[in-house]
């Protein structure tokens, strides 16, 4: 097909980072969220094709109840059904000890826990507070750091909550603090209802910073209001240089109304691409991923980028 993504602009800042990690939450955090179940076959599948564009990052299931979460109950079958790749990691979502012990006998090598900066959001997602949900984390870093596992923090609702509004910057920066000081390597900072704009994103990250370094920081927005690029291109000028986006901008949050999925990878990419930034993705295969779960799912990719691409094929 023919490429259509920009030259890089000389005029363009010159504080970007040369290299952005992007980590692929499509096959967990996106398709949680998705009503149509997704069999373990097509779920590799999906998985093996995102591998192959490149993407060596993959949050590729979680170990929780079906009964909340039915998206996930094959999520042992899909890491046994995963060939090891030595360049690419494949994590779960372990919300509790239970799912840790889980993951680990399912082979898992990475494993992700989140907490919320929003008491309500706290309550409403893991029926306990704040506070409880930090004190569930000890016993996991400390098997996780017995086995050998590296582990992920996020925190959600880092500049709006659904229940509670605005969200004060200095909570953010507690709650990821006190992950980074539990152990965790990363902090991925989530916008979970799409409410930033540059300014509040802005004010946030130098507020985390402020307890947390910024290579330690990762970015992870929702498109709500339309605003994830322009987010993720603020992050970028500050100084993040891995961001969380979902393939066919899968996703949402059932508890947000109207909040739509992550960013969509395939826009994410044509902007770094655009940049001049390196990810060492091939677009043509990850236009090809996004096609193919879009098809799975019944539904077109919600990626901008991927649906004028595909307004150039014969698909």
């Amino acid at each position: 097909m023919r490429s259509i993504i920009p030259e890089k602009n000389s005029l363009l800042p010159n504080l970007l980072p040369s290299k952005v990690k992007i980590v692929e939450v499509g096959p967990r955090d996106g398709l949680q969220n998705e009503a149509t179940l997704i069999s373990t076959s097509d779920k590799v599948h999906l998985i093996n094709k995102l591998s192959d564009a490149g993407i060596c990052y993959i949050e590729s299931g979680s170990f929780v109840s079906p009964r909340w979460v039915p998206q996930m109950k094959n999520s042992t079958e899909v890491f046994q059904q995963l060939k090891p790749n030595e360049v690419v990691t494949y994590a779960a979502l372990t919300p509790n000890m239970r799912g840790f012990e889980a993951a680990l006998a399912a082979g898992v090598t990475e494993v992700a826990i989140f907490a919320a900066a929003s008491e309500s959001f706290s309550q409403k997602n893991i029926n306990c507070s704040i506070e409880e949900s930090i004190e569930r984390f000890i016993p996991i870093m400390s098997a996780a750091a017995k086995a050998g596992i590296k582990v992920r923090g996020y925190v959600s609702c880092v500049v709006g909550c659904p229940y509670e509004g605005d969200i004060k910057v200095e909570k953010v920066a507690e709650i990821a603090e006190k992950l980074y000081h539990l152990g965790c390597y990363e902090i991925s900072l989530g916008d979970t209802i799409g409410v930033g704009n540059p300014r509040s994103v802005t004010e946030m990250l130098h507020a985390v910073s402020t307890r947390v370094p910024f290579t330690n920081l990762a970015v992870h927005f929702h498109d709500t209001y339309g605003q994830a690029l322009t987010n993720i291109y603020t992050a970028l000028q500050l100084g993040i240089n891995v961001i969380d986006s979902a393939i066919a901008g899968l996703g949402g949050c059932p508890y947000a109304k109207g909040a739509a999925g992550n960013v969509a990878t395939e826009d994410v990419v044509y902007l770094l691409n655009g940049l001049g930034v390196t990810t060492n993705i091939n677009f043509d295969k990850l236009l090809e991923a996004g096609w193919f779960i879009s098809e799975k799912l019944g539904k077109s990719p919600v990626s901008k980028v991927s649906i004028a691409y595909l307004a150039q094929t014969d698909r």
